[in-house]
């Protein structure tokens, strides 16, 4: 009952300070001490008795109790932490300001004009003064904000275990103290054991929240590389060596991070202990993935990869790990969490799962980003496969899941990245024998081919969102390709699989791009053929027994009549979807969304068809999946030639200066080198090759057909056909074979030396970032962390402008 009274006692206080009819004057301290005092009990409550409309009514009709109610909390915190908090009631006032600031300032940066109010000189009238009468001047409101929560992280007995004993007339000194003695988890950088306070753990959460709050100004902008390239006042200033705990935070935050394990050492061990250090742990990688982010975008669309120079001294610290010890405890931690979600028991239930591992999966990302040494040092280590096999896991089962096309994305994107080095090729060629529940084709092979049927499952039954991706999980096949010893039957029937629909004439000539699809799976069964012919007879068989595809494209007509009765299906099509979806969308709809339908499926292959009408609903037991009655939009995925530059691959045949006067001669003059699109064209010319019909939507052309089919990469391939199919052919009246598997044993003691074309160099497609990459990304994490701070909803129903909120 007591308890009820104190919260109508508050709600009294909301309703003065909003009320229309009077001003609140700055020095009525009865009143202003209510809104901290140990009334509210919970965040929940804070955003239960102030609801937004009266937010919003008190900043439009009132802002002066508004600006005053903001200046009051902000003193109110710096008092408590000059006191350290040694008392319960100044930890109750401090924890209090800092929920009530959390609902506050989304609808202060919701509103273009309140955006500066926080950086802006305090009023004369409202600066401290001197004892001779003189005003002193205060810093802006934000810094001293910013600078008190960072205080407050480190207070003994409130957010950290004290290290001295002292009396409550002693308290330590929170401006003196070295804060990186109380750093909150041993790990990287830090070995001394550390106390667990479950309410320092609570006390850390309330206060983290703030800050991704107090970042959030960024949600409000529109997403536009003007927009962003201007930085985030409150990020800089919090990340630079202004704020003087920023290498112990940095520490404290890795280290709870990836120090955590949610099992333990008893089965449902969550169901009988409340685990404080969870919620911790999600808002501090949230934290991580945004003090992580670029500041800005550099003019020169590069933006610089290392952090070493960077004024953000987050990012500074993370390039700067170097020890073998340090990149251990990292990435142990990412595979620990990573796996959580994949964990099998005999006891239903019995481990906890984790639901932030779409912001680990950024985190990783990061990490490999801006610190080369540790992405070498896991391209290096055997537990790299322990992160692959959980991406391709959660790649699996959220591909036809419309509110995880985000983490579809991420997980794409940093394979790709992993593609790029070679020792990540190699290490595919381990065995896989871990079983986890997937609906796959069932196979014996190796990781690689594990990769390879994930990828083809994505592309055949994947939701319509995910096209813009194929480039990128082709390109990833590609970039591995040279290093894959012995793909299984099922993976090379599944590669076979995909340019048979991807080379059938309709869908070539659908849409301006789709043979660049094409192009990417014969370059990687060039590489194949070329770099590991000995190891792939299963490959070698399938190209056999599916020659007519590559006799196809190698006949693929040219004369305009063909192409125009070939096209006709096209154009009905696009016709009758025209009018219900943009035109600009229209075509990759059809063309791609459609290509396992209309492609006749070979009589051993039994793939799955992509249903057109189909409209995927969220997976209500999906982990991670906070609300699922909304998602956010993303960012444009940026184009495979954007997010990629081609080097050749670092070999040791190659000294140093011959690689370097390879990679500056491009390999595409060569007759067997592979390109992966048609080169540029003028705008006089590409206006003729791609001409639109009376719809306005893109019609083929014999031009078009022409500029690219005699750059196909065939030679090999139509050789290794001219070699073999004789001796197969042969082989088989001889014996009177008709099992294949005796084929393939006559295969794998076969060699194609001096028949083949010289090799092409191996040419890889390594990431490489832009502002098209910096946005996606930042529209991304922001959108995890608008889904996933529901309890409370701290920015719920408040005028976001960096994404979209949809209802599914």
């Amino acid at each position: 009952m007591g308890n009820t009274d104190s919260k109508v006692d508050f709600r009294v206080a909301v309703v003065q300070l909003t009320s229309h009819s009077q001003q609140i004057e700055p020095n009525d301290e009865s009143f202003w001490d209510q809104f901290w005092s140990d009334k509210i009990s919970s965040a929940q409550d804070i955003f239960a008795l102030v609801p937004a409309a009266e937010i919003r009514a008190l900043r439009e009709e009132l802002p002066s109790n508004l600006a005053t109610l903001c200046n009051k909390l902000v003193d109110r915190l710096q008092l408590a932490a000059e006191n350290s908090c040694h008392t319960h009631r100044e930890q109750t006032a401090a924890i209090n300001c800092v929920r009530l600031l959390t609902r506050l300032l989304p609808y202060i940066f919701e509103e273009p004009e309140w955006r500066g109010f926080f950086w802006s000189d305090i009023p004369t009238g409202q600066q401290q003064m001197t004892s001779n009468g003189e005003y002193v001047s205060k810093p802006p409101l934000a810094e001293r904000l910013l600078q008190t929560l960072a205080d407050l992280l480190f207070c003994p007995d409130f957010t950290v275990a004290s290290k001295k004993k002292k009396g409550p007339e002693n308290p330590e000194d929170i401006h003196t103290i070295d804060s990186c003695e109380y750093i909150w988890e041993s790990g990287v950088g830090f070995s001394q054991p550390t106390v667990h306070v479950p309410s320092n753990d609570r006390n850390r959460t309330e206060i983290l929240k703030l800050l991704l709050t107090c970042f959030s100004e960024t949600i409000y902008t529109t997403p536009t590389v003007d927009q962003h390239s201007r930085p985030n006042k409150w990020l800089t200033y919090f990340t630079s060596g202004q704020n003087r705990h920023t290498l112990p935070l940095f520490t404290s935050l890795i280290n709870i991070v990836f120090s955590y394990d949610p099992i333990g050492y008893l089965p449902y061990n969550y169901l009988l202990f409340t685990d404080t250090r969870e919620p911790l742990v999600e808002v501090a990688a949230q934290l991580l993935c945004i003090t992580l982010d670029n500041s800005s975008i550099s003019s020169n669309d590069q933006p610089n990869a290392s952090g070493e120079d960077s004024p953000n001294l987050f990012l500074n610290y993370l390039s700067r790990i170097h020890r073998d010890d340090d990149f251990n405890i990292l990435l142990k931690g990412v595979c620990r969490l990573l796996n959580n979600p994949l964990i099998q028991t005999y006891l239903p239930g019995s481990c906890k799962k984790i639901g932030f591992y779409q912001e680990l999966l950024i985190l990783f990302w990061k990490f490999c980003d801006r610190n080369k040494k540790f992405l070498f040092y896991v391209l290096k280590s055997s537990e790299i496969l322990d992160l692959l096999v959980p991406i391709l896991y959660f790649l699996n089962d959220a591909r036809s899941d419309a509110s995880r096309i985000g983490l579809m994305h991420i997980g794409i994107f940093i394979l790709l990245l992993l593609s790029g080095e070679r020792n990540f090729g190699v290490r595919l060629n381990k065995p896989y024998t871990t079983r986890i529940p997937m609906d796959i084709s069932v196979f014996t092979g190796t990781h690689a081919d594990l990769l390879i049927i994930v990828f083809h499952k994505i592309i055949v039954s994947a939701h319509q969102r995910l096209q813009p991706l194929y480039d990128c999980l082709l390109t990833i096949i590609v970039n591995i390709s040279p290093y894959l010893k012995t793909l299984s039957m099922v993976s090379s029937n599944k590669l076979l699989h995909l340019l048979e629909a991807f080379s059938s004439p309709w869908f070539l000539l659908a849409a301006p791009d789709n043979h660049h699809l094409v192009f990417f799976l014969l370059e990687a069964f060039n590489n194949l053929i070329q770099y590991q012919f000995d190891g792939n007879a299963n490959l070698v068989y399938t190209i056999i027994r599916k020659r007519q595809v590559f006799f196809a494209l190698s006949n693929l007509a040219t004369d305009a009549s063909t192409i125009t009765k070939l096209s006709t299906r096209n154009t009905s099509i696009t016709s009758a979807t025209a009018a219900t979806i943009p035109k600009k969308n229209s075509e990759v709809l059809m063309n791609k969304q459609m290509v396992f339908q209309a492609n006749s499926k070979s009589t051993s292959d039994s793939e799955p068809q992509l249903n057109r009408d189909f409209i995927p609903q969220p997976n209500a037991n999906a982990p991670g999946v906070i609300s699922n009655a909304m998602i956010t939009t993303l960012a444009e995925t940026p184009s495979i030639h954007t997010m990629t530059e081609r080097t050749l691959a670092a070999s040791s045949s190659l000294d140093d200066n011959n690689l370097r006067t390879r990679s500056n001669t491009t390999n595409e003059s060569s007759p067997s080198s592979t390109r992966p699109a048609s080169p540029p064209l003028s705008t006089t010319t590409a206006s003729n090759l791609f001409p639109q019909n009376d719809n306005g939507l893109w019609s083929a052309t014999s031009e078009w057909v022409q500029s690219w089919k005699g750059k196909l990469p065939l030679q090999t391939i139509m050789r290794l056909l001219q070699v073999l199919v004789p001796q197969v052919e042969k082989i088989c009246m001889d014996r009177g074979l008709t099992d294949e598997s005796e084929i393939i044993k006559f295969l794998q003691h076969g060699t194609l030396v001096g028949l083949l074309p010289v090799p092409h160099p191996i040419l890889i497609r390594k990431y490489q970032p832009n502002s098209g990459t910096v946005m996606w990304f930042r529209t991304y994490t922001w959108g995890v962390i608008y889904l996933r701070n529901v309890d409370p909803p701290i920015w719920y129903d408040t005028d976001v402008k960096l994404f979209e909120i949809q209802r599914v």
